[in-house]
């Protein structure tokens, strides 16, 4: 009987595991402990990543630790476009990887964007990086020239903004 019993938990065991990587493999993350994560689906993050050079924070969904590498990875809840990840999507995966790199002493080579139908894996790139330097100069510029305002209209994308309690241009 004893037998039987360690096989039966053998068994279970066997099928908990594969579901587990299913569910991993689903998910969009690689391979690797997760050692961020701001999905509120678990504990609740002290605080965003932060970066005085840079003059940025952010939150990135997921930070994956597969090796010696960190991974950020950003989930998004709609379908992917046809033509590949959107431009907005992947400048913020690069903030992401900026993060990444000051935080943690090392730059990621890649992140990844899953969107509810596909995933990407984008190349943190020179050209990328430079890219968003140029963008992150342009806000600040239009920020400072008090040309930054919110850019939307919708109620529900507002409520739900992380930075809705020090907006001025808050609309509920």
């Amino acid at each position: 009987m004893t037998g039987f019993l360690a096989i039966v938990c053998l068994i279970v065991g066997l099928v908990a595991w594969w579901l587990s990587r299913a569910a991993r493999s689903q998910s969009g993350l690689p391979s690797g402990e997760v050692v961020y994560s701001d999905t509120r689906a678990w504990v609740p993050v002290e605080k965003p990543l932060f970066s005085s050079a840079y003059r940025l924070v952010g939150k990135p969904d997921y930070l994956v630790k597969d090796r010696r590498a960190i991974v950020p990875v950003e989930v998004k809840s709609a379908h992917a476009p046809p033509t590949g990840p959107r431009a907005g999507h992947i400048l913020q995966l690069a903030a992401y990887c900026l993060l990444v790199e000051e935080v943690y002493g090392r730059r990621p080579a890649y992140g990844i964007i899953k969107y509810a139908d596909k995933t990407f894996s984008v190349e943190n790139t020179d050209p990328l990086r430079s890219q968003l330097l140029d963008v992150l100069d342009e806000m600040r510029g239009a920020l400072h020239e008090g040309a930054a305002q919110r850019s939307h209209a919708d109620v529900r994308r507002c409520l739900g903004c992380g930075y809705r309690h020090a907006c001025d241009e808050r609309l509920a």
